[in-house]
């Protein structure tokens, strides 16, 4: 039997810290590799630069400033960020907000933009005096004069070569404002066409799109038809994709319902209406728009996990995506909390379905990365994609460097236990990052600029 003494050294060994992983000599060239890699953004929502969110008025102007970009970030969706008073002063507004971040230091949610002021501002905001936050303040002031900070972080800095914009401000619009943007067409509202009351903004309304295109709206058959020309102008106007974000609004489970039902509801405004008529007027319309998606080839994106959490897990979508093998299913957020559900539905319906791990490792960096580990043992590498999901230069920055960071550890970590060879971890990681994207939107491939 050994004794304590014997022990002793043991135990001072085991309570070493380990090295750094990140200073690791697999995981910096792995990082290194897909930082180079001009990378395709398959989610995210940047307004035109005059309407960007978060511009207020100061004591120097109207801008943006540091109070717009973490008001408008997500830290608030579970942490208030102090408001900004228009006309406002600086020191005014960071006497109170520099204590907004006291109880969230750890969260995904907090951390996510470090990365931007850290690689773009030379700042460390954990550690950030009263002094370096005003200097902070003004610069990012400064750089929003004009749109050109914008595109350099965008195309620069972040390394995206296109990035896939949800114009959820205006739907319908079908514009793009950026060069590197690809246009979304987000069909969240229109499950709702049966009657033009329920579209306060004509950026939504069908019915408008109906008068302009010269199309009668008197039936159900003549909505269709709007649909499927909406569609074909979506099309022509450079859209890749279609998206919901109905997870937010009621549950994911779309029945297959029949035609009768969604006749009752046409032409009615909601008052005159049960909540099972809207209901069923709703899943006739998503199959209609499922099966639009097959016959334009545009793949559709739904938002699943992190919404209305009794109704949004992709496990509710399944009959929908059995039923219907000639649409391609892309789903987002991982179906956080429900990621280990999503890889099986993945698993299961290989060929017409992909995980989008857009968001995921900016809610839970660990929960990110424990998917990515699973995801890559029960899949094909090629049904992965990512996205950044944020309205500013700064946001887009932090969460493209979180998807990096954490692709790369997850794949330096295989390597390291031997369950990959490192050129092998490399093709992956160009995958997710840029190859899947071409190959599920082939499109694409007459937008790129960047030569490698």
């Amino acid at each position: 039997m050994r004794t304590a003494a014997a022990l002793l050294p043991l135990l001072v060994a085991c309570t070493v810290a380990p090295r750094e992983f990140r200073d690791e000599p697999v995981y910096r060239r792995i990082k290194g590799e897909l930082d180079a890699i001009p990378a395709i953004d398959t989610h995210d929502h940047l307004w035109p630069f005059e309407r960007l969110p978060g511009l207020v008025e100061t004591d120097r102007g109207r801008g943006m400033n540091l109070a717009g970009l973490w008001r408008n970030s997500y830290l608030g969706w579970y942490n208030p960020v102090t408001q900004w008073k228009e006309g406002g002063s600086f020191d005014e507004w960071w006497a109170r907000a520099k204590h907004d971040f006291d109880n969230v230091r750890a969260s995904g949610f907090y951390r996510y933009q470090l990365p931007a002021f850290r690689d773009l501002y030379g700042v460390d905001f954990d550690r950030l005096t009263d002094g370096e936050a005003r200097r902070l303040d003004e610069r990012i002031f400064e750089n929003y004069r004009d749109d050109r900070w914008i595109r350099a972080v965008i195309t620069e800095r972040a390394n995206i070569e296109l990035m896939f914009n949800d114009p959820y401000w205006a739907r319908l619009s079908l514009k793009t404002t950026w060069p590197f943007e690809v246009l979304v067409l987000n069909v969240t509202t229109l499950v709702r066409g049966f009657h033009p009351s329920e579209f306060p903004s004509e950026f939504d309304d069908p019915y408008v799109f109906a008068r302009t295109e010269g199309l009668a709206m008197k039936s159900l058959d003549d909505y269709l038809e709007c649909l499927d020309r909406l569609f074909l102008k979506a099309k022509a106007a450079g859209a890749a994709c279609l998206k919901t974000t109905l997870a937010y609004e009621r549950a994911l489970r779309f029945e297959n319902v029949p035609r009768e039902r969604a006749l009752r509801a046409f032409g009615r405004p909601r008052g005159e209406l049960s909540p099972e008529d809207v209901r069923a007027f709703e899943d006739f319309v998503m199959w209609r728009l499922v099966e639009l998606s097959a016959k334009h080839d545009l793949p559709f994106q739904i938002h699943t996990g992190h919404a209305r959490i009794q109704g949004s897990s992709p496990m509710l979508l399944v009959d929908l995506i059995e039923a219907n093998p000639k649409t391609k299913f892309v789903l987002f957020h991982g179906g956080w909390p429900w990621t280990g559900e999503t890889g099986a539905i993945v698993t299961r319906h290989w060929k017409h379905v992909w995980i989008d791990t857009v968001w995921l490792p900016t809610i839970s960096f660990t929960a990110a990365k424990r998917a990515l580990h699973e995801w890559l043992e029960v899949m094909p590498s090629d049904r992965i994609l990512w996205g950044a999901d944020c309205n500013h230069a700064e946001g887009i920055y932090g969460a493209t460097e979180m998807t990096r960071r954490c692709l790369a550890e997850v794949l330096a970590e295989k390597v390291d236990r031997g369950d990959l060879l490192e050129e092998h971890a490399l093709r992956i990681g160009r995958q997710v990052l840029r190859d899947n994207a071409l190959h599920l939107f082939p499109r694409l491939e007459s937008r790129l600029r960047k030569k490698e």
